[in-house]
């Protein structure tokens, strides 16, 4: 190989890494990996929730065995869970803070439908030794936990991320790659971010009562 025709790989090589170090430098890649965490504790975050949609059915199924006449609850029930499962989870939604304010409530609304079932079990003893009835509400307590911590993480997550976003000198990474800080789920508790509170319907079915 001529003098000549080794210059132009070198040169190519050269500006590769002079490009490849200045994206570091600027913080562009610590923002793709940020980012790309929080598309993966966001796809938890669903996962979770179409677990708990996966356990309605029959749960409800088992609920009306003993109960038909809460048909009020069941309406209310199914509902919830089609109004949540109406809402197209796409990656566009991490971006609006519409959409994501519309999941979060179609799912609270499903977590306020579920409890209001849970609480008809405290009226009917039967229901509450039914062995298939306690393995799916065991199934569903687990599951809200894992939900509390998929979304803890999430939090996280995005916190993480904006903050980096917002900070210099990569707040002007980001505004030249068009990368601009993410919705996120609302939290009244500080200690929600890093505890995942434990799931209790039978406190919901007290406080129902009162």
């Amino acid at each position: 190989m001529t003098r000549k025709s080794m210059v132009k790989p070198m040169l190519i090589a050269a500006v590769l890494a002079t490009s490849s170090a200045g994206l570091s430098g600027c913080g562009y890649n610590n923002l793709q990996a940020q980012d790309e965490q929080v598309t993966a504790s966001w796809s938890e975050v669903v996962n979770q929730y179409q677990r708990r949609a996966d356990l309605v059915p029959n749960l409800v199924k088992v609920v009306q065995q003993y109960a038909e006449q809460e048909q009020e609850v069941f309406t209310q029930v199914a509902e919830a869970r089609a109004r949540a499962g109406s809402i197209t989870v796409t990656p566009e939604v991490l971006n609006d803070p519409e959409a994501m304010e519309r999941y979060a409530a179609a799912q609270e609304q499903m977590t306020g439908a579920l409890s209001r079932l849970m609480a008809v079990s405290e009226r009917y003893p039967e229901l509450k030794s039914d062995a298939l009835f306690q393995d799916l509400q065991a199934q569903l307590e687990g599951t809200e936990n894992r939900i509390a911590v998929a979304r803890n993480r999430y939090i996280q997550e995005v916190q993480g991320y904006n903050t980096t976003v917002r900070q210099f000198p990569t707040n002007i990474t980001a505004k030249v790659f068009g990368m601009d800080t993410k919705p996120n789920f609302s939290v009244t508790d500080e200690e929600a971010i890093s505890t995942a509170p434990s799931v209790d319907f039978s406190d919901s079915a007290n406080s129902s009562a009162e």
